[in-house]
């Protein structure tokens, strides 16, 4: 297993972490298998998406404002409800398929980090498997 420190900015921000997990993969030299991607934070996630046109994400964070908003009468003491909520919505995982060395994602697709109470220091741990 390997452990990647990613840094948020701000209070809710995706940060695209493609070029680390494929960096890991390279590194562990499996070409046939599977490499699962997690978060161990209740206020975080980790999702695939568009990676082509920074506007998605920027859409992306401005939808789950709406849907899950700051303030809401939220009863959790630390005040980071929205936060807590983000984060099971988009998940803390992804698994995601090595064939031939590589990723296989879209076209268009990257891996993100999602932050929902930042900004902080966090970590994503990357499992790679060998079929």
């Amino acid at each position: 297993m390997k452990t990647l420190q990613v840094r948020s900015n701000r209070p809710i921000e995706m940060i695209d972490i493609s070029a680390d997990v494929c960096k890991v993969i390279r590194e562990a030299g499996v070409t046939e298998g599977i490499a699962v991607v997690f978060t161990p934070h209740t206020t975080a996630a980790i999702t695939i998406n568009e990676n082509a046109d920074p506007d998605v994400c920027h859409d992306m964070v401005k939808a789950i404002n709406k849907i899950v908003p700051t303030q809401d009468g939220y009863r959790h003491l630390e005040g980071n409800s929205a936060a807590h909520l983000k984060s099971s919505l988009f998940g803390a995982s992804e698994t995601l398929i090595i064939n031939n060395g590589e990723l296989r994602l879209g076209t268009w697709q990257g891996i993100y980090f999602c932050e929902f109470d930042g900004p902080r220091q966090r970590q994503v741990q990357i499992q790679v498997i060998s079929r």
